[in-house]
């Protein structure tokens, strides 16, 4: 087992040091760079830029030296913990992140609780009763869920509300609480504007762990294991938690390596339709101006969250599934 821990940590860091090289070059591959779109942005403005200004920008961004020093610039800083300076925001890179982290990780793990507190239950529900109304209720809702893009269901929970309860949706506060500094008060208003948030983003993810749940746990109670504990007495219950659902659960926790990123991102066509102060929106103006160090940097924490989610998923499942803990012994 710990062999097989060392291993995956090594593929990890190989992995993350092609990622860095990946993320970097295609961030360079769009026409340009910041310094161009601002400098054109000056002239459009009536501003005379001459080529003596623009040398000294492209040498006060490091853009003067061939883009393979300039990976090498950033990756050495990246490893001693400098995430660099943002060109569009003329802050560390670190700054920016910080001040949306916090409010992304909150709304992210509270949406991935919640959904798995109600999925789970409901998926088991729906195979243990499989063809009851309660079952065909909750296919409805899955299957809506699944059909309908987030974005679109915040667009029309804002409509919906704002035209018949004269609820002014978006953002996470008030308008007085935006830049006012943290207090009872300011945690309260956010409570207050929470709720549509977790909705939107969890429908989609409740919709499809339950149909996940149901399906793997139909096919787990076909099995003559199953049947064959039923034939003995087993009581039901015990069954269902010792056995099928243990098994059952696997591909749910699987995904676990993908939530990691996702719960740092947020969602990010959501976040952008409800005006959240999220990573989501900042990572894709970053993407837009060529920031290539904020950018740069924001994909590789991504990436990297999405390797230790994977780690983090197979020991769960190693530590769950007999099966595979047997596997990985041999």
């Amino acid at each position: 087992m710990l062999s097989y821990i060392i291993r995956r940590i090594f593929y990890m860091i190989v992995v993350l040091l092609v990622l860095s090289v990946v993320s970097f070059f295609i961030i360079q591959l769009p026409p340009g760079d910041f310094l161009t779109a601002f400098i054109e942005n000056m002239r459009a403005q009536g501003t005379v830029v001459s080529e003596e200004q623009i040398l000294s920008l492209k040498k006060y961004y490091g853009l003067d030296q061939p883009m393979y020093l300039q990976y090498l610039k950033w990756l050495g800083n990246l490893l001693q913990g400098d995430l660099g300076q943002s060109f569009q925001w003329n802050q560390p890179v670190t700054e920016l992140i910080k001040e949306r982290l916090a409010l992304t990780v909150t709304i992210s793990l509270i949406s991935l609780v919640l959904t798995y507190l109600i999925a789970i239950p409901i998926g088991i529900y729906s195979a243990t009763h499989q063809y009851s109304l309660g079952d065909y209720a909750f296919t409805v809702f899955g299957f809506m869920g699944l059909a309908t893009p987030n974005f679109l269901l915040a667009l029309v929970l804002m409509f919906v509300l704002y035209k018949y309860a004269g609820w002014s949706v978006g953002g996470l506060f008030s308008p007085e609480y935006v830049v006012a500094p943290w207090s009872l008060a300011k945690v309260v208003d956010l409570l207050k504007h929470l709720p549509i948030p977790l909705v939107v983003i969890g429908t989609a993810g409740t919709a499809w762990t339950i149909r996940v749940m149901r399906g793997c746990l139909l096919d787990e109670l076909k099995k003559q294991y199953v049947i064959t504990a039923r034939s003995k007495g087993l009581n039901e219950r015990s069954l269902l938690i010792k056995y099928p659902i243990r098994i059952a659960i696997n591909p749910v926790i699987s995904t676990i390596g993908g939530l990691l990123p996702t719960i740092i991102s947020g969602a990010t066509l959501t976040s952008i339709v409800i005006s959240l102060p999220t990573i989501g929106p900042l990572l894709l103006r970053a993407l837009r101006a060529q920031d290539m160090f904020l950018a740069g940097s924001m994909l590789m924490l991504l990436s990297a969250l999405g390797i230790i989610g994977n780690l983090i998923s197979d020991m769960l499942l190693v530590a769950i599934d007999p099966r595979i803990r047997f596997e990985n012994q041999e």
